[in-house]
């Protein structure tokens, strides 16, 4: 019997997607679906700092983060739909959660419990390791290698996705030093943003926009470091420069008139 009521939470859970393929669907271009998703996130960080559960600073950080997505984004592509296409996710629907099931029931084993908090501890201590084995490893590379400044470009990576935002500067900052890239040079800016460290992020900035003066994310970067400095003025005619330069289509345009207009 417990089958049979998997079986139907599947099917309501899968409801609403196969409603949505059967109805004519109208024509739903990627501009309007890109601010669509950032509008519906950043809602959703609104209410957790409301609630209390994401402090000022972890906010700013988030929404800096949905803003260079967004503004990353490319520009609107015409939408690919088709019989063929409609047809392989309505077959999908059915196979997927009945392979899902059938699995199940040939290799589950429901009664084992949730992983404990030791367990838990016992993975983030492994991926520690993982990390200073890493940092140990680029320590035995010529220092000036290829090699070990991608190391540094890893290890950035990984300890920012640890949260740990000082080491990841440091790393991405060595890997500058080795070889500058204005895409990486945007990245360390935005962290330092992320940190507070506003000066370092306006020094990464200026380098990044004068080896790429056209870039977009560089130049909405360099607008909001521009106002979180308290230079309003400065920041409207970065802001306005892009407006007039990005193409009308731009999906991060309604994104830069927000902060245009939210400018004091």
């Amino acid at each position: 019997m417990i089958w049979l009521l998997f079986l139907a939470l599947a099917a309501l859970a899968l409801a609403p997607l196969a409603w949505s393929l059967l109805r004519p669907a109208a024509p739903r271009g990627r501009h309007e679906a890109d601010l669509a998703l950032f509008a519906a996130q950043r809602a959703e960080l609104e209410r957790e700092r409301e609630s209390g559960r994401l402090d000022e600073p972890g906010y700013q950080a988030a929404l800096l983060e949905l803003q260079r997505r967004l503004v990353a984004s490319p520009a609107d592509e015409a939408p690919a739909t088709g019989g063929h296409a409609k047809a392989a996710l309505l077959a999908g629907l059915f196979l997927i959660p009945a392979a899902g099931l059938g699995l199940y029931i040939y290799d589950g084993q429901p009664g084992i419990p949730a992983a404990p908090f030791e367990e838990r501890q016992q993975v983030a201590q492994r991926d520690a390791a993982l990390i200073e084995a890493l940092r140990a490893r680029i320590g035995q590379l010529p220092p000036q290698s290829d090699s070990a400044r991608q190391g540094w470009l890893l290890l950035g990576q990984a300890e920012r996705a640890r949260g740990n935002y000082d080491a990841a500067a440091d790393a991405w900052s060595r890997a500058l030093t080795m070889r500058f890239d204005a895409n990486l040079a945007g990245d360390l800016a935005q962290l330092e943003m992320e940190r507070g460290n506003d000066t370092a992020a306006a020094q990464w900035l200026t380098r990044a926009m004068a080896a790429q003066p056209d870039d977009p994310r560089l130049r909405f970067l360099a607008g909001l470091a521009e106002a979180r400095a308290g230079r309003v003025e400065n920041a409207r005619n970065v802001w306005r420069s892009l407006l007039a330069d990005a193409p009308p289509d731009a999906p991060w345009r309604a994104i830069v008139e927000r902060q245009l207009r939210e400018l004091q």
